[in-house]
C-alpha cells in the first residue's frame, strides 16, 4: 500500500480529511514527523528512508530539489505536488484513490500534480 508524507507546506485539513474519508489510511502529518525547519533535501531523505510518498504544496522548491536528489543517488517513494487553490475535496478524494488503487512501485521516483490529469 502507498504510505504518505505530508510536507510543512501541506495544508493540514488534506491530511485530516484523507483520515476521516478512510480511517486505514497510512498518512503522515509533518508535525508528528518533526519536518518544520527541515530542507527539502532532509524532507526527500526522511520520505525515503521511511518508504513515503512526499506530499506537499511547494511547486517553487521542491521540483529543483527533488531533481538534485535523484540525481545524487537517491531514490524515492515519490512526491505529489498540490496546487493550493486546489479545492480540497479533489485533493483528498485523489489520494485515497491512489492509496486504494495502486502499488507504491507506480510512484516510484516520480514527481506528479494532483489532482492527475
Amino acid at each position: 500500500m502507498v504510505r504518505f508524507l505530508a510536507d510543512a507546506s501541506l495544508h493540514h485539513a488534506i491530511v485530516a480529511g484523507c483520515s476521516r474519508r478512510e480511517p486505514s489510511i497510512d498518512f503522515l502529518s509533518a508535525h508528528a514527523a518533526g519536518l518544520h525547519g527541515i530542507s527539502d533535501r532532509d524532507v526527500l531523505a526522511l520520505a525515503a528512508k521511511l518508504d513515503r510518498m512526499l506530499v506537499t504544496h511547494d511547486f517553487q522548491t521542491m521540483p529543483k530539489h527533488f531533481a538534485e536528489f535523484l540525481a545524487s543517488g537517491g531514490s524515492s517513494p515519490g512526491v505529489f505536488l498540490v496546487k493550493q487553490r486546489t479545492p480540497l475535496a479533489a485533493v483528498i478524494d485523489e489520494l485515497v484513490l491512489v492509496w486504494a488503487a495502486s502499488e507504491p512501485n507506480d510512484w516510484l521516483n516520480r514527481i506528479l500534480e494532483i489532482p492527475l490529469r
